[in-house]
Order: C-alpha cells, then sequence, then structure tokens
C-alpha cells in the first residue's frame, strides 16, 4: 500500500513520518503540507516527494495518513475517501458532530476503510487491560484523569492554534473516552460538567452499562503532577490501567497494520471513523453542557 501523509507539524514529524517510512508493509510515498517550505523539508529528511497539492498527492497513493487540526482534518478526509483511499486519521476526529458524519458517510460510500489513532488504544500494554477490562462485569463506576502540561511547559504542541481555542477537552478527553467506552459501553448523557483551572474539565458520564464515570481532563496541569491513570471499581474489586513501555511511533505502527487489515478484509477496526465520530458526538455533548453551565 502507497501511503502519503497530509501535515507537517510536531505530530507529523515526531510520529507520523517516522511510523511510515520505518514500516515494512507500506510504501511511505510523499508529503503535503499547508506549508510548502515544511512540506519539502519533511519529504527531503525522509527521501520521499513533496506534493503542491493535495490532489496530486491523492492521484498517487492508495491511502493518507493525516496530522493536521481535526478542522482541516474533516474536510479533507471527505475528499480523500471520495477519491477511493483508505483513511489512517488523528483523533479528535473533527471538531463539530456534522464533520464527523460528513467522514464517516464519505467512507461508507466510498467502502474504503478507516483508522483513528487514539493512542492508548494501539499501545500494547493498555491495549490489553482494555480488552481484559471489557471481558468482566459488573463495572460500577470509573474514574480517568488525562493531565497534560502543554501550556505549562516547553511543549512543541503549546503554539498549536486549535489547541489554544478547543482545550483538554477536544485534545485529551478523546484518549480518555477511547478507554472508557469499551468497558463501561456507551455514553447515555453527559450527567455534569464544570470548568476547573485555566482549560480544566471535569465531566460526569452515564454509560450503557449503568455505571458511571468521572475524568479530569487538562492541558494546563504543572509539570510535576502530569500523567494518565484510568481506576476501575466494581464487582471485581479494582483495576488500574497500565502504563506504557513504548511511545508514539510504534503504537502508529500498530495504527499501520489495523488499516493494512481492515482494507484486505473489508471488516471495520473497532477504532475506525463510526467510532471517532461517537468520540466527537459525546464531546459536543459535554461542550454543550459546559457552556450552559456558563450561561
Amino acid at each position: 500500500m502507497r501511503i502519503g501523509l497530509l501535515g507537517t507539524g510536531p505530530w507529523a514529524r515526531a510520529a507520523y513520518a517516522p511510523a511510515l517510512a520505518g514500516h515494512p508493509g507500506v510504501e511511505f510515498a510523499g508529503v503535503w503540507g499547508r506549508r510548502p517550505a515544511a512540506a519539502t523539508a519533511l519529504a527531503e529528511q525522509h527521501g520521499v516527494a513533496a506534493y503542491d497539492d493535495v490532489d496530486g498527492l491523492l492521484d498517487d497513493v492508495d491511502a493518507v495518513a493525516v496530522a493536521l487540526p481535526p478542522s482541516v482534518q474533516a474536510g479533507l478526509a471527505v475528499r480523500a475517501a471520495e477519491a477511493g483511499r483508505h483513511l489512517l486519521l488523528d483523533k479528535p476526529l473533527a471538531v463539530s458532530a456534522a464533520e464527523g458524519r460528513a467522514v464517516v458517510a464519505a467512507a461508507d460510500r466510498a467502502g474504503v476503510a478507516s483508522v483513528v489513532f487514539f493512542t492508548a488504544r494501539f499501545q500494547k500494554e493498555p491495549d490489553a487491560w482494555i480488552d481484559e477490562q471489557a471481558a468482566v462485569a459488573g463495572w460500577f463506576t470509573a474514574r480517568a484523569q488525562w493531565l497534560g502540561a502543554v501550556f505549562t511547559s516547553d511543549s512543541p504542541f503549546a503554539a498549536s492554534p486549535w489547541r489554544r481555542e478547543k482545550g483538554a477537552l477536544w485534545d485529551v478527553g478523546p484518549h480518555a473516552l477511547s478507554v472508557l467506552l469499551p468497558v463501561l459501553g456507551d455514553v447515555r448523557q453527559v450527567a455534569a460538567a464544570a470548568h476547573g483551572p485555566a482549560d480544566t474539565v471535569h465531566l460526569v458520564l452515564d454509560h450503557a452499562t449503568g455505571a458511571s464515570s468521572t475524568l479530569t481532563l487538562s492541558l494546563t496541569a504543572p509539570p510535576a503532577a502530569a500523567g494518565a491513570d484510568v481506576e476501575l471499581r466494581g464487582e471485581a474489586g479494582v483495576a488500574l490501567m497500565p502504563g506504557s513501555s513504548e511511545g508514539a511511533v510504534p503504537a502508529l505502527t500498530r495504527a499501520v497494520d489495523a488499516l493494512l487489515t481492515a482494507a484486505r478484509t473489508g471488516r471495520p477496526h473497532a477504532c475506525d471513523a463510526a467510532f471517532g465520530l461517537r468520540v466527537t458526538e459525546i464531546l459536543a455533548m459535554a461542550q454543550s453542557r459546559l457552556t450552559d453551565g456558563r450561561n
């Protein structure tokens, strides 16, 4: 499979390009970016072609990997699907349910495979833990904390306009939901939502299994307090999500594997665009709650 990369920012440079270049099952075909000079530099680093326009890249590939802000990603994902290209997308799928539905509809019409890269779902230890807990009945409640120090450190993502605008809810909220939904079931309602310091938000979710969960999400945590943890409590006792022994590149390599398998078999992956849409819908529900609470 020939795969092209859309995007040239820190995430594209640190994770996507190395994962594509090092994957033995795909041919890294080229790079397109909104900044042509950055696309040329990244392409030269990996010995691939730089494209001046998206259509030129789409003509030369079987699939695209997208490392762009979600509002940009959604439109380009529709464009790529309509061209018959498989989709490796990043979270969140979109910043509105309508944009997310457009991506899913385009992928369905074209019959292309899609995978949304929720990091924990492609890291060995967390993913195995999620599968194990999903098979356990009787979970009563869960607590998830995803605390980043993006805006309180020298993070390369601190200058990201969309993160500045949308905050932790939309950046790390998808990670928390990607862990909780397979275990506790769909979210029936966002029972409560409140603002904390800076971009921090607190959510209470009611799940289809009858369990509840609480989420604390932030990109402005003190660096010493940053980290992610998930705790489940129920009839089986207490379960804590393990950390990962690996970084983003090996996880992205598995996401590429998942896309290859979905494209070959025609069977949707658990983290396909439809799952990404559901996460987007829940985030939109939470955003509405937060907005109502502010008024």
